[in-house]
């Protein structure tokens, strides 16, 4: 549905450098980055609304750089909603129906559907500074979709949204998208966002693609530093391969040795270890992980509902509050992490 090849565009203070991706029809398609990374840009470059330096974009096999961003049949929903203030929700919706002439009855076929798939019928007559944050977003969608757009381009669309309406409307969007099966890209800095509703995950940092690939692929297997730095793999560990046996790497770091199924045989690496797959114990345990580390307690760290215990080792795992109590966590502990070969990424340093 959607093909960039080497697409570079210059806006003077940014620019965007050979970025190459395809979305196939009907996929949920979230790109991720940080703030400032060019997500919002590559949506606006896929609606027409700039034409690459170079490069190519093709949208259903097409190269569309003399396309009008209205003949593109894009449906566009922005961060802040960009609802016209003067408009009911029910007018808001029928906007882009009147420009496009559709017939009154075929109008109303569609208003009344997205009215009732998003919940919005009692909210038709209100006008957007009568509605909350989510009933906004709620309108804005029914009015990208009732274009029954080729594609749907989502800016953002939960961040300005307290921590119950964002759950709400991210279990709305899987919905909509099961139902009707819109090819749509979902920009976003939120993990949890592109964990939950990514078919395929696009990792972009200062204007350049580090990444594609299933949520699981890029969230498990980095493939460079900088993107797990992004992704908070809070144990990066720098060493080096002294064997490889049978497909598991022995790595020295910092005095230590840990295995990781890899087939990398030598050279120094990068080993990525997500702090939720450690186990802490307070004696060493009868387990199937290859690695156990004796170690002390350097600092522990409250992150709302769990904990972060930083270790002499250079790792931290997370626990919750029950581990904490039970294991009797603080500066000071000696305690035993432990962690399976498969748990540790290398790449090449």
């Amino acid at each position: 549905m959607i093909t960039f090849k080497d697409v570079s565009h210059d806006w003077g203070t940014f620019r965007l450098r050979d970025v190459s991706f395809t979305v196939d029809e009907g996929e949920y398609f979230v790109i991720l980055g940080p703030t400032g990374a060019g997500k919002t840009l590559i949506l606006e470059t896929i609606a027409g609304f700039y034409t690459p330096n170079s490069g190519e974009i093709l949208l259903r096999g097409k190269e569309c750089s003399d396309v009008m961003p209205e003949q593109r049949n894009v449906g566009f929903v922005y961060q802040d909603y960009a609802l016209f203030p003067h408009m009911t929700v029910e007018e808001n919706i029928r906007f882009g129906l009147e420009i496009r002439e559709i017939p009154e009855q075929e109008a109303d076929k569609r208003v009344e559907s997205l009215l009732e798939m998003l919940n919005i019928v009692g909210l038709r007559g209100r006008y957007p500074r009568n509605l909350s944050g989510g009933e906004q977003q709620r309108a804005a969608i029914a009015r990208a979709l009732v274009i029954e757009p080729d594609i749907l381009l989502l800016d953002e669309p939960l961040s300005a949204l307290d921590t119950r309406t964002r759950e709400a409307l991210r279990e709305e969007l899987k919905r909509i998208h099961r139902a009707q099966g819109t090819t749509t890209v979902h920009v976003t800095h939120d993990q949890t966002e592109a964990l939950l509703l990514a078919d395929r995950v696009a990792v972009i940092i200062d204007g350049e693609m580090a990444q594609i690939g299933s949520p699981q692929e890029v969230f498990n297997t980095p493939s460079s530093v900088m993107v797990a730095d992004f992704l908070g793999v809070d144990n990066v560990i720098k060493g080096n391969i002294i064997e490889n046996v049978d497909g598991v790497a022995c790595v020295e770091f910092n005095g230590y040795r840990l295995y990781a199924t890899s087939t990398l045989s030598s050279g120094e690496v990068y080993a990525f270890l997500r702090p939720e797959n450690i186990i802490l114990s307070k004696a060493s345990i009868e387990t199937s992980a290859r690695n156990v580390l004796k170690s002390t307690v350097e600092n522990v760290t409250q992150l709302g509902g769990i904990y972060q215990i930083h270790l002499d080792t250079g790792l931290s795992a997370v626990v919750t509050h029950q581990s904490v109590e039970e294991l009797e966590l603080k500066p000071g502990t000696e305690i035993y992490a432990s962690f399976k070969a498969t748990a540790i990424h290398l790449i090449k340093h």
